[in-house]
């Protein structure tokens, strides 16, 4: 799955609305509000998570292997790809979080990298 960081992933743009992801996707197979507030469209191998407002927030998808640039790095070695890249790397909860890359992964859900539009990190900060 392909991330340009704070710009798209998985082929959708962070500029993305409610109203066009169902023009182009159709109804999700689940939809509903989540346990802090946003709005989840799941498509089943990928869910994007929109503010009330409408401004998306996160995408979550299986990505296996993440290309980033020229680079693939297999879920694998995430952890330890992030830790070399991103000094300012944290943990939160079970998930790592790169604020330099966008992203967020849990390493015990194999496959599942959600990236993060830019406003919601200090969200992530603060968990």
């Amino acid at each position: 799955m392909r991330l340009e960081p704070f710009v798209s992933f998985a082929g959708h743009a962070f500029s993305l609305t409610p109203a066009e992801l169902l023009a182009r996707h159709g109804p999700p197979m689940r939809q509903g509000r989540n346990e802090i507030g946003l709005n989840e469209y799941d498509y089943g191998d990928v869910v994007l998570r929109f503010q009330e407002g409408g401004r998306l927030e996160e995408i979550t998808a299986q990505a296996p292997v993440l290309y980033l640039g020229a680079l693939a790095i297999p879920f694998g070695h995430l952890a330890s790809f992030v830790r070399r890249q991103d000094a300012q790397a944290f943990q939160r909860m079970r998930f790592w979080v790169s604020p330099a890359l966008g992203l967020a992964f849990d390493p015990h859900e194999p496959g599942w990298v959600t990236a993060l539009a830019r406003h919601c990190l200090p969200e992530w900060e603060k968990l």
